[in-house]
């Protein structure tokens, strides 16, 4: 994979982290193993645009067990991508911008990120009302449909005049896919990106973003 001219101390980079930084989504793999099987249809509605994606979390939120030890327990079976941590060093050694941005559960978000330092944006679950907030919605946004609004750190970046980059797999990226100057994509949001003609970076890993951001397979 050729490595982009960027100058990265100007440069903002976006992670999803369901299925980005995870090796696999972690909120499907809590509903896999504690929802009923109902969530697939939930998700469904959501990929064909018949929800919007702060419906759809809180509907699978609604499925599942508000007991914070299992969720905990079971969020840890599934492993972050081992090329995080090193290209994490590699982008800010080259003083790029890092940010999580995830529409998700939040809870095992913090949890894992914690160890990197690495900002996050967020959902957050109150496991005492058993509610689900979201202190990252946009309501000032045209769409105001998300739970962790992805366009809003978006444009800040670009309002200070900063190259932006998304790194992510769902469909709940593809707002902020709109927006960003370099689209690293896989999975469901690399086929919305063939279907609306935006373009961007095909990766399977880690790896082969820090190969393209950075110059190095981790």
């Amino acid at each position: 994979m050729p490595t982009l001219d960027l100058d990265l101390a100007e440069t903002s980079v976006f992670f999803d982290f369901d299925g980005t930084l995870s090796t696999v989504d972690i909120g499907k793999h809590l509903l896999e193993r504690l929802g009923p099987p109902e969530w697939r249809d939930i998700e469904r509605r959501f990929v064909r645009g018949e929800i919007s994606s702060r419906e759809c979390v809180l509907d699978h939120w609604d499925m599942l067990p508000h007991d914070e030890a299992l969720l905990r327990d079971v969020a840890r079976e599934v492993p972050l991508d081992d090329g995080f941590g090193p290209l994490l060093h590699a982008l800010r050694r080259a003083r790029a911008e890092v940010t999580v941005v995830s529409d998700g559960f939040g809870f095992y978000v913090y949890e894992l990120c914690a160890p990197f330092g690495v900002k996050v944006l967020t959902n957050e679950p109150d496991f005492t009302t058993g509610r689900l907030e979201f202190p990252h919605g946009d309501r000032c946004c045209a769409c105001s449909s998300c739970g962790t609004c992805k366009q809003a750190p978006v444009k800040d970046a670009r309002s200070r005049g900063r190259t932006t980059v998304l790194v992510g797999d769902g469909t709940s990226d593809a707002k902020a896919a709109l927006l960003c100057d370099v689209v690293f994509a896989k999975a469901e949001l690399g086929e919305w990106c063939r279907r609306s003609g935006v373009p961007f970076i095909q990766f399977e890993s880690l790896a082969d973003v820090a190969d393209a951001l950075v110059g190095a397979r981790l």
